[in-house]
């Protein structure tokens, strides 16, 4: 009987040892994003992919004057037609030369106002950013936090540029400031307001300055989502 418990006795023992000499896998530690990569999601850059056309029109208001023009982007095809003072171009972004160059310019430009959170992802590896935990908000006087980024001075149609953008704990930008150059004085300072959901993404259809003399928004946005 002895014998019989000795043997049950060293049989759990080494089941035992066998269950404590497993290795134990560790727990995969998912990747801390950067506030940019913060930003961009925020901003639904993980819904871009699902995005086959984006039509959008860019207005300007400064005192009396009044200025738009408005865009199709064909994502698939990269064909963009703008439309502006009666006058229609279509060229692709693949194909830009000296023709077409202007009307690329100004694309570059209106679109950057409308996905600027999500722009500044796809431009990561041409710029430099700084994070500031805390600040107070040019216009509210809000304590938001702000990230500068600064493009390299190669390539593109204003290397060098800066931008300040201020955003809150959602990380939805609220205000931000343009520096040309990255030249300490502003060129501009507006807000980001009115934000709307367009197929995913989040849109501020209103930029405006402090005293509303100059304002950048955005009509007929609408987006074709992939089949």
């Amino acid at each position: 009987m002895k014998k019989y418990l000795f043997l049950i006795v060293l049989t759990t023992l080494l089941s035992v040892g066998c269950k404590t000499d497993k290795k134990v896998e560790p727990e995969p530690v998912e990747k801390e994003l950067t506030v940019l990569e913060k930003i961009a999601t925020a901003n639904g850059i993980e819904n871009w992919d699902n995005i086959e056309e984006l039509k959008f029109t860019f207005n300007v208001d400064r005192d009396t004057m009044h200025f738009e023009r408005s865009w199709i982007w064909n994502r698939k095809s990269n064909e963009i037609t703008g439309i502006s003072m009666g006058q229609t171009s279509t060229y692709n972004r693949s194909e830009v030369d000296s023709t077409t160059a202007q009307v690329d310019g100004a694309f570059i430009n209106d679109k950057y106002w409308l996905l600027a959170p999500i722009n500044i992802m796809w431009d990561k590896d041409n710029l430099t950013e700084t994070y500031t935990p805390k600040t107070v908000a040019p216009i509210s006087g809000d304590s938001l936090q702000k990230l500068t980024v600064v493009y390299n001075n190669i390539g593109g149609y204003t290397p060098g540029d800066a931008y300040d953008f201020y955003f809150g704990e959602d990380h939805m930008v609220k205000e931000w400031v343009f520096r040309k150059g990255n030249q300490e004085a502003p060129n501009s300072v507006t807000t980001w307001e009115d934000y709307a959901d367009k197929g995913g993404l989040k849109i501020a259809l209103m930029h405006q300055s402090e005293d509303k003399s100059f304002k950048i928004y955005f009509t007929d946005v609408s987006v074709t989502l992939r089949e």
